[in-house]
């Protein structure tokens, strides 16, 4: 059995959002859109299927609840780490 594809997408502005805000998110065709997407705009991926399972419950335009904050955290600081529009100098 295949299984679901499952993705979404986050902003995170330090200077405007308090917190992460869901922008995108889907299963199936949807999922598999979003994720196409990402990689022809060189957006970081990162496959966390726990993580994508619980945002793809949550309204898009909203920021995440606080218990997602920890895990979404550490997505964000290995995005900037292998992204390198984030390096310095």
């Amino acid at each position: 059995m295949k299984k679901v594809r499952r993705a979404a997408a986050l902003r995170y502005d330090r200077k405007t959002d308090r917190a992460p805000v869901l922008v995108a998110a889907g299963e199936g065709l949807i999922g598999e859109q979003i994720e196409k997407i990402a990689r022809e705009n060189q957006v970081p991926v990162v496959q966390d299927h726990s993580l994508a399972e619980a945002l793809v419950q949550l309204d898009v335009g909203r920021e995440i609840p606080p218990h997602l904050y920890q895990v979404v955290a550490e997505v964000l600081v290995y995005v900037m780490k292998v992204d390198g529009r984030y390096r310095k100098g």
